[in-house]
């Protein structure tokens, strides 16, 4: 039976090598990750209007960026267009609009989870809209909406990979170009598997952080966490 074997020296040697691509990771993931939430949130207020085109072009907007692949719509705008965009800006455009389309939807679920007391309480003050949803709505949102946020995060992280596809120098991209030239892919793998791990330990981290903030201002017992 076959029992690959792990070249720890390999994985000492590699990893300042890999670190070089960490900028290009953190950068796309926290680009796309402010560019999802403004996308997200923009839909979110769309799909609130009362005209039924404009929430009908928000629905459509929402489902057909959740069912189609990312690694797909990166193709698409990396190969497809007649016009050459370049690997990074094809990157950040994909994961900024495949994560608008999930973060739209935890925020209209935030939303809900509102007290509808809020919303009558601010229009009786005589607040326009637009000032209900930005002084007072969208912050109870955002705390509800921490945990789930936090996931997407996590998930953009670990989505840049596929920018390596596209030939984006990030960590796995490194990781590739070690592994092919020590012909070890499977000790650059763990490797790299274990970056993103680490990273996501302190996305995670951050999360905890925001929910007890939010916990302690609002007085909100926070959730279990396992």
């Amino acid at each position: 039976m076959y029992i690959p074997k792990i070249d720890f020296q390999l994985m000492v040697d590699s990893v300042p090598f890999l670190l070089t691509g960490l900028p290009y990771t953190i950068g796309i993931s926290l680009i796309t990750f402010v560019m999802g939430n403004v996308i997200g949130i923009l839909l979110t207020v769309l799909g609130m209007l009362p005209s039924r085109i404009i929430k009908g072009v928000v629905r459509f907007y929402i489902s057909f960026l959740r069912g189609v692949p990312g690694l797909v719509l990166l193709f698409l705008l990396y190969f497809g267009l007649p016009y050459q965009l370049s690997a990074l800006t094809a990157a950040c455009i994909c994961f900024s609009l495949t994560s608008s389309a999930f973060i739209a939807e935890i925020y209209r679920g935030s939303i809900a989870g509102v007290d509808a007391g809020q919303w009558d309480a601010a229009y009786a003050l005589g607040l326009p809209f637009s000032k209900v949803m930005r002084k007072i709505i969208l912050p109870q949102a955002f705390r509800i909406s921490v945990p789930a946020l936090g996931n997407v995060a996590m998930d953009l992280l670990k989505g840049t990979s596929l920018a390596a596809m596209i030939t984006i120098p990030d960590i796995f991209q490194k990781a590739k170009i070690v592994g092919g030239r020590t012909f070890d892919y499977m000790t650059m793998y763990i490797l790299v598997a274990i970056i993103y791990w680490l990273l996501c330990v302190a996305i995670g981290w951050g999360q905890t952080q925001l929910e007890k903030y939010y916990a302690n201002r609002y007085q909100v017992k926070p959730e279990a966490r396992l």
